[in-house]
């Protein structure tokens, strides 16, 4: 008989980043006390630059006081990984979920987490793969496609990867991308031959994907979720 292993989806479209950091926050406490089941949130975010908890900010190549020229942001956080870029037309997972309960280490969940990032860039003829030893990520070739920033919490994770659809590559100019000065930043635009679909159904793809890898199956779709984050007026819808 096949176990019935469930996932909350949350559709957010796009989301300030501080906003889904606080999200995260409550969402991963909310976990660990065994509130909720595990859960998956589903973004964009407005031009950001993150820094992980070793906080490299001398990889970011023009002063601070010049990103708002630029209409981006800058935040510190704890997740694993260097410095990197988020944006619209770039697809964000951040997973919400209790290794322990699906028998999983540390090293196994980042496997996985490239493993979908993957098998969504095969999907578009793409040949995707992790990078060599020190090399965060997924790869195609020399051109990096996914970065990989995690972090866990009395064995919940939070933070998650970042799939270039079609972002505009140039914000990536300003910064050494997770610390690898000689290596370029692609997209699935940039590599695919095939048209590709709107942005929403490559996303709704990475999902798909991430429940395959991960052994969901029984996604339950959270699509009224508000920039408030109200748990109690969404309305669900169970697939």
């Amino acid at each position: 008989m096949r176990v019935l292993r469930s996932l909350e989806v949350w559709k957010l479209g796009v989301v300030n980043y501080i906003d889904a950091l606080k999200l995260q926050e409550k969402l991963a406490l909310d976990r660990k006390l065994h509130k909720r089941r595990d859960t998956l949130l589903s973004l964009q975010h407005p031009p950001t630059y993150t820094v992980g908890k070793r906080q490299t900010v001398h990889n970011l190549l023009i002063p601070q006081s010049e990103l708002e020229a630029i209409g981006a942001e800058l935040h510190y956080t704890q997740r694993g990984g260097d410095i990197t870029f988020h944006g619209p037309r770039q697809a964000i997972l951040y997973p919400i979920i209790s290794l322990r309960d699906i028998g999983l280490g540390a090293r196994s969940f980042v496997e996985k987490i490239e493993s979908t990032m993957i098998e969504l860039a095969a999907m578009y003829g793409v040949k995707a793969c992790p990078g060599q030893s020190g090399e965060t990520g997924v790869w195609v070739g020399e051109r990096k496609i996914g970065a990989i920033g995690v972090r866990i919490s009395g064995g919940i994770t939070s933070h998650g990867m970042a799939f270039n659809i079609d972002p505009d590559l140039s914000y990536f100019r300003h910064i050494v991308p997770c610390g690898i000065a000689d290596k370029d930043v692609t997209s699935l635009r940039r590599e695919t031959d095939v048209v590709l679909p709107e942005g929403e159904i490559v996303q709704e793809q990475l999902i798909s994907c991430f429940a395959r890898v991960f052994g969901y199956n029984n996604l339950i779709w959270k699509e009224d979720a508000s920039v408030h984050f109200d748990y109690e007026t969404e309305r669900d819808r169970v697939t």
